[in-house]
């Protein structure tokens, strides 16, 4: 039997010459084997474009350093300051070697003030950020997922919440209260900022809930949250992160302005509250400029580099903005 059995003729190798790949032959993908270039390859290609477009793009390396140093000055500024704060010290002292950026008319070293509002400045803005975008969200998701009379229910609240002036709620929430603190002002930032969020994620939500990989997901078996979180929340994931970074830079700014217009924080010191004080004590008409330009300055380059970082970062994600 084993005679009669002819064997295959051997080919001979052909020699493949030095510094060319041997070419691999095609292999059809068999259904539940993960092919070569499924998995680590895709996400390592995607990383790969982000880290390569995002270290070549000006803004994004300019805004991302600016606020880094930025966030530095805060953490380390109240550590290397000579005077604490609230210190009671000669006023209205020019910027010199003992007083790097001044005093004020009550003598408190500007520059002490200036990194612990800064600090202030984050922190409300990152609590802001925070309680906006999780309310916004939340409800976005629903309403795009649900639909219906449910959707028409939370469009109505949202209209409603757009049509509230935050500026006189705050006062009249304010006039009932003793002292007002950073949390509050944080999340009262957040819960009247919510509503522009709600309507970008509801309509994303709209388009991709009628996309395949949703029908997949439903066949086998995912619950709507299962769903919202694990297919269309990260199709999602490079606008989310952009819509933080401007709720970041804009709760910064809401902040400065409560606490410009005396409506912040008690006994806290903060870049409007400085600002405030400079008003209050005349230092433009008496051109003491260390008093009221440094506050100014920081929080303009707080916000500026925020949003200059956010340009870049959808420079980076779009891939058509890439070509420009």
């Amino acid at each position: 039997m084993s005679e009669s059995v002819s064997e295959a003729p051997q080919v001979p190798e052909t020699p493949v010459p030095a510094g060319v790949a041997p070419s691999v032959p095609a292999v059809a993908p068999v259904a539940g084997v993960p092919g070569p270039a499924a998995g680590g390859v895709t996400i390592g290609r995607k990383r790969s474009d982000f880290l390569y477009y995002g270290l070549r793009n000006k803004k994004l390396i300019f805004g991302l350093s600016l606020e880094a140093l930025l966030v530095l000055l805060a953490i380390i500024g109240p550590l290397i300051a000579k005077y604490s704060e609230t210190s009671f010290n000669a006023p209205l002292q020019h910027p010199g070697g003992r007083y790097w950026l001044g005093t004020d008319n009550l003598g408190h070293d500007v520059f002490s003030q200036l990194t612990h509002g800064m600090q202030q400045s984050y922190l409300v803005g990152a609590i802001g950020a925070l309680s906006a975008a999780i309310v916004g969200m939340l409800l976005g998701f629903t309403a795009g997922w649900r639909g219906g009379l449910l959707d028409e229910v939370l469009q109505m609240i949202t209209n409603i919440v757009v049509m509230i002036p935050a500026l006189v709620l705050l006062v009249v929430i304010g006039s009932y209260m003793t002292t007002r603190s950073v949390l509050f002002e944080g999340v009262f930032i957040g819960l009247t900022t919510w509503p522009w969020v709600a309507r970008a994620v509801r309509a994303q939500t709209f388009s991709l809930r009628s996309r395949e990989f949703v029908d997949l997901a439903k066949l086998s078996g995912k619950r709507a949250p299962s769903i919202i979180i694990k297919d269309i929340a990260p199709n999602m994931a490079s606008y989310l992160f952009l819509v933080i970074i401007l709720l970041f830079g804009s709760s910064i700014l809401l902040a400065a302005s409560y606490d410009f217009l005396g409506l912040g924080p008690t006994n806290v010191v903060s870049l409007g509250s400085m600002m405030n004080q400079a008003s209050l004590g005349a230092a433009l008409f008496y051109k003491w400029w260390w008093w009221f330009i440094p506050p100014g300055l920081v929080l303009t380059a707080m916000v500026a580099a925020l949003l200059v970082a956010n340009v870049g970062l959808d420079e980076v994600f779009n891939p058509k903005l890439r070509e420009q």
